[in-house]
């Protein structure tokens, strides 16, 4: 189990990673004059927009006191929460209730009834875009992050839905502690009867309480080992 979970922390955070340290390759040849495709001084002068832009330092419009500004990164970070688990809900329960959306599309997810980590992206690409890029660039278009932030944010939600999938109930796990849309919630909502329940994702459960697609849970011990979340009642 320990090496399962290094290796889906590394699935996640390994992309990451690489993307800083190979851009900060490339970086240091600014002072190999001979290798680039173009001079410092291009670079700097007809580019539109700052490096400092592009790195994350200005974005948005904002200026750099205010983007750098912990404060209004976290409130950025939860309008951006919001917008995307309202924008998931009720589009992750559109994908449920339209037949034909479920079975060409939805239902590739669904066949993890037994959710594991590596499976919280494994959908079909259309429902990926709808689901990610549209619900990520609306929060990050209504929350004003700055690119630097949305970094942080999308890292943070990668992580979160990883977590949500992973099917382990670790003692401790901040994610257990802080959300009530945990691992155990949404297990019950890829129980073969559980489809019509536990639509929220990756962070709130406001939408299934608001809109009574709210199913609770008991956790219970198995007697040969692990837990089970066992649904306790149906929403009405």
């Amino acid at each position: 189990m320990a090496l399962a979970i290094s290796d889906e922390l590394l699935a996640t955070f390994v992309p990451i990673v690489v993307y800083w340290i190979y851009s900060a390759f490339y970086m240091s040849f600014g002072s190999f004059d001979n290798y680039r495709l173009h001079s410092k001084k291009d670079e700097e002068e007809k580019n539109l927009v700052s490096k400092a832009n592009v790195i994350g330092n200005e974005g948005g419009g904002a200026s750099k006191s205010q983007s750098n500004s912990i404060t209004v990164m976290a409130g950025q970070f939860i309008i951006a929460m919001f917008v995307l688990d309202t924008w998931q809900y009720f589009m992750h329960r559109y994908f449920h209730h339209n037949r034909f959306l479920y079975r060409h599309f939805h239902s590739h997810h669904h066949k993890l009834v037994v959710p594991y980590a590596f499976g919280a992206i494994y959908n079909h690409p259309l429902e990926a875009f709808v689901f990610d890029i549209i619900g990520g660039a609306l929060s990050y278009s209504i929350s004003g992050m700055s690119p630097r932030t949305s970094m942080y944010f999308f890292s943070f939600a990668t992580i979160k839905s990883v977590d949500d999938h992973c099917g382990v109930w670790l003692p401790g796990n901040l994610f257990h502690i802080f959300f009530n849309n945990n691992s155990a919630y949404h297990d019950v909502h890829h129980y073969l009867y559980g489809g019509k329940y536990n639509f929220s994702q990756p962070f709130f459960v406001m939408w299934d309480r608001i809109m009574g697609t709210y199913m609770p849970y008991s956790l219970e011990k198995r007697a040969e080992g692990g837990f089970e979340a066992r649904p306790i009642k149906r929403a009405k």
